[in-house]
């Protein structure tokens, strides 16, 4: 009988970690309600799986038992790290996937799902990216792969790597776009209540989650308060005042603890909210200015200019 829609096959290996899994499921289970039209199939190499954290996954189709198209699409699952220092050569599932490749299907890995993909020949010489505690891993197990540092997703003609956990829902977000635009992207990232829908050249860890390795709660306050009120104007003497210490003292020990000045913390913010309203949003460019604490467009220019290193060139391309 002839497919008559598009499928995403899941291939779950042992040990699999679920959020690798369940992120991505839940994108185009949301796309589903929006009436994409997709097969959602489960596959491994056997019909039960043990996740990394003991839950046990059953009636799963052997990976043989399908022959993904072009117009499908691939998801390798990450799995534990105590899984990744014994993968095995499979031989007929590493056939299973150059056919796939063959194919143009679209092959996408999740975390350490890329050390599948590099086992298997199909990323020698192609652009990768896996979680960051594994990317000397992948270089030195792997070196004719391009393994790419600090960066969310990757894609290679027809095969797209990501970083792991939630990068997975990333790239998902992405060829959903791809195929259906950004409409339809946006819509299912608010259904998940995710903040915004990373670029793949941004960072892995964002500035958000930056310079908050330490102890201090009255600096972990005073971040969290610059983080909520990035639209709003505030000297350090009523930051200071936040957590009853003296101006100098708060300038002393913010600096101490993360690294960087009140000043330099508070504009890396405002240049990530820019960066994501500039490319996940329809506001104009005055709007973004004013969320982002400048009084004028200006004003916001000036400063990403300053840091075009970290600019799209789509963002590039809007400040031109």
């Amino acid at each position: 009988m002839t497919k008559t829609k598009p499928s995403v096959y899941f291939y779950i290996p042992k040990q699999v970690t679920l959020l690798d899994l369940s992120g991505v499921v839940e994108v185009f289970q949301e796309a589903r309600d929006l009436d994409l039209d997709y097969q959602l199939v489960f596959i491994s190499g056997q019909s039960s799986v043990s996740s990394n954290s003991g839950l046990e996954l059953s009636s799963l189709i052997h990976f043989t038992k399908v022959n993904p198209q072009k117009e499908d699409i691939i998801f390798i699952s990450g799995f534990s790290t105590r899984a990744l220092n014994s993968i095995s050569d499979d031989p007929v599932f590493f056939d299973w996937l150059h056919k796939a490749n063959q194919n143009q299907t679209t092959i996408c890995s999740v975390c350490t799902g890329a050390f599948l993909l590099a086992k298997s020949g199909l990323l020698d010489y192609r652009e990768c990216t896996t979680h960051w505690k594994f990317v000397e891993k992948l270089k030195t197990d792997f070196p004719l792969v391009k393994t790419q540092k600090n960066t969310l997703y990757t894609k290679s003609e027809n095969i797209y790597t990501s970083a792991g956990i939630v990068t997975g829902i990333d790239l998902a977000l992405f060829l959903i776009e791809e195929r259906h635009g950004k409409e339809t992207a946006s819509k299912i990232a608010k259904e998940l209540v995710v903040y915004k829908r990373r670029n793949g050249t941004e960072e892995q860890e964002s500035v958000y989650l930056q310079y908050r390795n330490h102890r201090d709660e009255k600096i972990h306050t005073i971040q969290d308060w610059i983080i909520y009120n990035l639209e709003k104007t505030s000297t350090i003497e009523f930051l200071a005042e936040l957590v009853f210490v003296s101006p100098r003292n708060l300038t002393r020990i913010f600096k101490k603890e993360t690294g960087v000045t009140v000043a330099e913390y508070r504009t890396k913010l405002r240049i990530e909210k820019a960066k994501s309203l500039l490319a996940n949003s329809d506001y104009k460019i005055e709007h973004i200015a004013h969320l982002c604490g400048y009084k004028t467009s200006k004003q916001l220019k000036i400063v990403l200019h300053q840091n075009s290193d970290t600019l799209s060139s789509s963002i590039k391309n809007l400040l031109s």
